[in-house]
């Protein structure tokens, strides 16, 4: 975990990054894919997936399919806000729970 601290005007704002692994055989295909959006929507930091040098808004369903994010893909989740620890938490959790469903790697 990497965490930085910014200051936007009285506010400060955490900047926290985890990197995290693909890990279904399918990758984050539609269904996983919405639902990792719809969980994204609930925190109110700006979430961001960072693969190699682009940046993708996790919490756009068309954004994080473009990613492509294959079996294997090794990403970086950043979260910008409040909630940040607890965004990237829940989002690791629920990366890895797709492991267990169907297609999943062994």
């Amino acid at each position: 975990m990497i965490w930085k601290v910014e200051s936007v005007g009285s506010m400060l704002l955490f900047r926290m990054r985890r990197e995290v692994e693909i890990v279904n055989k399918l990758g984050l295909h539609a269904r996983p894919a919405a639902e990792f959006v719809q969980c994204v929507i609930k925190f109110k930091s700006k979430i961001t997936i960072c693969k190699d040098e682009e940046r993708f808004s996790a919490a756009s369903i068309l954004e994080v399919l473009s990613a492509n994010l294959d079996c294997g893909a090794r990403v970086v989740i950043e979260a910008v806000g409040p909630d940040g620890q607890e965004a990237l938490n829940d989002l690791e959790a629920l990366l890895l729970r797709f492991r267990d469903e169907e297609g999943g790697s062994s």
